[in-house]
């Protein structure tokens, strides 16, 4: 009976340790993900910042902000996607979000590239947290490329800079593209 009771507590106690290893190696690798999504946050808006200095003034009177690390590839078809953060700036909150897009087109390649939204006032940054965001063909977003309209502003609340390996794009293309809420880098 004694040594019944002692498997049945040692696999009680193994399973909990288990458990809690388990536990903290899940967190640890969330902690290790939004380190490395923060990292290229702020790598992302110096290299803005340097390529189009008009940015650092919208950004200085934005909200908040929010930055993406995404990948593209297209064959006909087009499909993308990538992680970031969406920041507001006074209370520092960070919310990690995803981004996808698909589309059809006549391209072939890929591409990897940065996208920075800036975001005027408190409702338009909490729509996009909370709500998501999805862009198609009429989003009303403004796209900036390098040495364009050193007196840029908001357009309904909103800057958008899209940064290639070779600057910023002539042409940004966000139609078909969705953010949300990365469920399991915001919690704990």
């Amino acid at each position: 009976m004694k040594s019944a009771m002692s498997l049945v507590s040692a696999l009680v106690i193994g399973t909990l340790v288990f458990g809690v290893a388990s536990q903290a190696a899940a967190q640890s690798k969330a902690d290790e993900k939004r380190s490395k999504i923060n990292t290229i946050a702020k790598k992302t808006l110096d290299r803005l910042f340097d390529d189009s200095p008009h940015s650092k003034k919208l950004y200085n009177k934005a909200y908040g902000y929010a930055v993406f690390d995404n990948i593209k590839i297209s064959l006909m078809i087009s499909a993308g996607g990538g992680k970031g953060v969406a920041v507001a700036k006074k209370s520092g909150t960070r919310t990690y979000m995803n981004m996808g897009t698909a589309g059809l087109n006549i391209g072939l390649g890929g591409q990897k590239y940065q996208v920075v939204f800036l975001f005027e006032d408190e409702r338009t940054f909490n729509n996009f947290v909370e709500k998501g965001w999805e862009a198609d063909a009429n989003a009303n977003a403004v796209f900036w490329k390098k040495g364009a309209n050193a007196e840029a502003s908001f357009r309904n609340g909103l800057a958008v800079y899209q940064l290639t390996g070779t600057g910023l794009m002539l042409q940004a293309d966000i139609a078909g593209t969705k953010y949300w809420k990365n469920k399991k880098l915001n919690r704990g």
